[in-house]
């Protein structure tokens, strides 16, 4: 599963809601189609690496495929039935931050229909509503 081999900070803080449009990634740069995001939601990295698997076994060698993006921030937890207090808890799985407009996965060297069904099976695994988008859009 992907995370960072170091980060400056163990713990990061946890933002009550994510506010805005993506700042950046919302343009296709290396393929010719894409999963764009929708919704504002953290996408674990159990998550990221289940739309992995899924899109290259309905592909299987045909195309190229890029993840645009990468878990970088720790989420914590305390463990089970354990009393209040005691500081934050340890670093429990790790979260990439998604805003509306992000593209998420880019696929290259397919037939629409392929990339399109292979997106589709990819969305099938995420919390947030996806839009399947081309370069001829």
């Amino acid at each position: 599963m992907l995370m960072p081999k170091r980060v400056k900070y163990r713990k990061t803080h946890s933002a009550p809601r994510i506010k805005g449009n993506t700042k950046g990634g919302a343009v296709l740069v290396h393929g010719d189609y894409g999963l764009k995001a929708l919704e504002p939601r953290w996408i674990t990295a159990r998550q990221i690496e289940a739309c992995r698997v899924s899109i290259m076994r309905y592909v299987k060698k045909n195309g190229k495929m890029w993840i645009r993006i990468f878990p970088d921030k720790a989420i914590t937890k305390h463990p089970a039935e354990t009393r209040m207090g005691k500081g934050k808890g340890a670093p429990d799985h790790w979260v990439a931050v998604v805003k509306p407009g992000r593209i998420m996965f880019e696929l290259e060297g397919l037939d629409l229909a392929t990339a399109k069904e292979a997106m589709t099976r990819a969305a099938y695994k995420l919390p947030i509503l996806t839009k399947f988008i081309s370069r001829e859009d």
